[in-house]
């Protein structure tokens, strides 16, 4: 039985590390599986891999043991993460854009044996696939505590992070479902990566699944709409550019993008996509864009790449997902969170998503309604703030839109020209009835996101943000 069957049977121990050569780094030794600066082959990364695996035994790190990546993407990062798991370590993985203070707490927290941080980088804020030097030093913590691979961060976009641990055999299960969608990069096509691989999607959908199905993966030089359509544009091969909401306006923005035979679609996930939106980018490139909905706890969920059934979503294979009280759950075997958590997240084998929607009985496809939390009384009538946040986000001159409700409906909102606070206040009067109407409109100079570019629902956090013109 090859190990990729192994671990899908429970037959392997969670931290063996035979799944790394098996699933992620074999093929021919001339396979271009990766792009920085210049084409690298598996040999080459196999020789990367090895490389690291031995210095990072040599700060005493082995099976069973912890080991915390701060790395910005980059060769550095996934030759690390590579040569942890190959040494049956545990992975923590802390996004390099965390504040110090951040970091401290993390560490602290997590407690790993061994850290790898980056001693210098080169190429600037804006450089997708940084250039790193790491230093790796013994840190004074302990074993992992738990068999789990991968130690992930939740995006603390509604709150603190949550800690989060994935199983190799778990990891696997999600590369096995990349492999069964329908729409996906196949063997000899490319996969441009805008979604930062220290999350799920980037991680999983980017670069694990990449590594094992023999897609080039390229990220752009730069985070820009030119360096991307670059990046697309470098080489035949089909491609395909996954990213998150943020990067269609990055794509959307170019003027006058040249034709580009190559492109078979772009897919994005996180938070829903406004229908304006989503027509803007088909009309300007004229392929699909595909919808995925998935989170840390379990990676992809439900996908729609041709973009046939927007907003609906078809469950990925393997997974899956009902619907209570108007709340998406999904099967999950074993709860994901590591330590204290909130016990009503996990029960009997379901995951609660707190994302509000609605499972076809009929076809089984999957509408996601945004948080559950969305649902708010205003004077006995029933208001879906997502409904609201829609509207706002299509209106004339507006870049990014929050709406809470803290007692009454309170909107964030990041304008340009033509927006105004007036132009908004009359456009929302034509579009919606007055009790779903915001009580307060905050204009800010920028939209606070997460470090994987989701918009911040913390109230705190945008009670804090600069005000326009402040």
């Amino acid at each position: 039985m090859t190990a990729w069957r192994c671990f899908l049977s429970g037959d392997l121990a969670a931290t063996s590390p035979d799944w790394v050569d098996e699933i992620l780094l074999r093929g021919a030794d001339t396979d271009v599986c990766l792009h920085s600066d210049a084409p690298i082959d598996r040999a080459a990364l196999r020789r990367m891999v090895g490389e690291r695996q031995s210095r990072l035994a040599a700060a005493g790190l082995g099976p069973g043991g912890s080991l915390a990546l701060r790395l910005p993407p980059s060769l550095a990062y996934v030759a690390n993460l590579l040569a942890g798991w190959r040494l049956g370590a545990q992975v923590i993985l802390l996004d390099h854009r965390l504040t110090p203070f951040e970091v401290d707490t993390a560490l602290e927290r997590l407690a790993p044996q061994v850290v790898v941080a980056p001693d210098r980088t080169r190429g600037g804020a804006l450089r997708m696939f940084a250039d790193v030097t790491e230093s790796v030093a013994a840190h004074p913590g302990r074993p992992a505590p738990t068999p789990h691979a991968v130690i992930q961060l939740s995006s603390g976009s509604t709150g603190p992070s949550k800690v989060i641990g994935r199983t190799a055999a778990d990891l696997i299960a999600e590369i096995d479902r990349y492999t069964r969608i329908d729409g996906v990069p196949v063997r000899g096509e490319r996969v441009v990566v805008l979604a930062s691989m220290v999350h799920v999607l980037g991680l999983v959908g980017g670069l694990l699944y990449g590594l094992h199905a023999g897609v080039r993966i390229r990220p752009p030089d730069r985070l820009t709409g030119d360096s991307i359509i670059h990046a697309v544009a470098a080489e035949p091969e089909p491609v395909t550019v996954l990213g998150v909401p943020f990067h269609i306006g990055l794509l959307t923005s170019v003027p006058d993008p040249p034709a580009l035979p190559q492109l078979k679609r772009m897919t994005t996930g996180g938070e829903l996509v406004p229908a304006a939106t989503a027509a803007a980018f088909v009309e300007k490139y004229r392929v699909p864009l595909g919808n995925m909905w998935g989170m840390t706890e379990v990676g992809v969920i439900a996908t729609d790449l041709s973009g046939a059934h927007r907003p609906a979503l078809a469950p990925a294979p393997g997974l899956e997902v009902r619907e209570r009280a108007g709340e998406l759950l999904v099967s999950r075997p074993q709860s994901p969170y590591v330590g204290l958590s909130d016990p009503t997240r996990w029960a009997d084998g379901w995951l609660h998503t707190r994302d509000a929607g609605a499972v076809d009985p009929v076809t089984g496809l999957v509408t996601v309604k945004g948080r559950l939390d969305s649902q708010v009384s205003v004077g006995g009538l029933k208001v879906d703030l997502t409904e609201v946040e829609a509207t706002l986000g299509a209106l004339p001159g507006v870049v990014a839109a929050v709406v809470l409700y803290d007692g009454v409906i309170t909107a964030y909102v990041q304008l340009t020209s033509p927006g105004t606070a007036a132009t908004v206040e009359a456009g929302l009067a034509e579009r919606l009835a007055a009790y779903k109407r915001p009580r307060r409109l905050h204009v800010l100079s920028a939209m606070p996101r997460t470090t994987t570019g989701k918009l911040v629902r913390d109230r705190s956090v945008l009670g804090q943000a600069p005000r326009e013109g402040s």
